[in-house]
């Protein structure tokens, strides 16, 4: 079971490496918590993405995530869902006053429960994470290296085990790139209107997205 060459692996790992790479919603939200709440609000955003990466690996292997590939109406109602949702996070940082990079404000501790259930949502919410991982993950099934299900499960969780090699050195980078300016309102100001801005501007882009 789980019999697999050194060509395969290289493949695969060498394409998780990239994707987890890739810019996207999850990348922006966990560095825009990160410079908003410092280490621990960035690590609490990662784990909500993980957690909902998660649940994406698990409908892949399932098969729910056809459902999404072949209904426009599934499709639909998850993108608008998740379009909304982005939009109304970016609306929410536009509206900041810059406070909350202010250092007095980092340092109390932050309520880390509300940005993973954030997380979460960014994840679950995006329909393309779905139909990726339908589409990615059976080009590494093997005939004869275990149940189909088995093998999406796998190579869907060896995606998240490669993200938590990449993004919580993004984490710390972030946080000790920011540290020296967050005493500074108007930079506090600036960051929370750039990080509405790229909010709104994936959720646009994700409203617009076809199936």
């Amino acid at each position: 079971m789980f019999d697999y060459s050194l060509l395969h692996w290289t493949t695969f790992l060498t394409a998780a490496v990239l994707l987890n790479l890739a810019p996207g919603p999850d990348i922006a939200f966990i560095l825009g918590q990160t410079v908003r709440g410092g280490q621990r609000s960035g690590f609490a955003a990662m784990f909500g993405i993980w957690t909902g990466a998660f649940g994406h690996v698990l409908m892949a292997a399932a098969g729910l995530s056809a459902i999404l590939a072949t209904s426009a109406t599934a499709f639909s109602i998850v993108k608008w869902v998740g379009a909304s949702y982005l939009i109304w996070l970016g609306i929410q940082a536009l509206r900041s006053d810059g406070g909350s990079f202010i250092s007095e404000k980092v340092e109390t501790s932050p309520d880390l429960l509300p940005i993973f259930r954030q997380g979460i949502l960014v994840a679950i919410l995006n329909p393309k994470v779905a139909i990726f991982f339908l589409a990615f993950l059976p080009q590494f099934v093997v005939t004869g290296a275990g149940p189909v299900w088995a093998q999406l499960f796998l190579h869907g969780i060896l995606i998240i085990i490669v993200a938590a090699f990449i993004e919580p050195p993004l984490v710390v980078t972030g946080e000790k790139l920011t540290n020296r300016l967050r005493n500074n309102p108007s930079f506090g100001k600036w960051l929370d209107r750039s990080l509405g801005t790229i909010l709104m501007a994936l959720g646009i882009r994700l409203a617009m997205q076809q199936r």
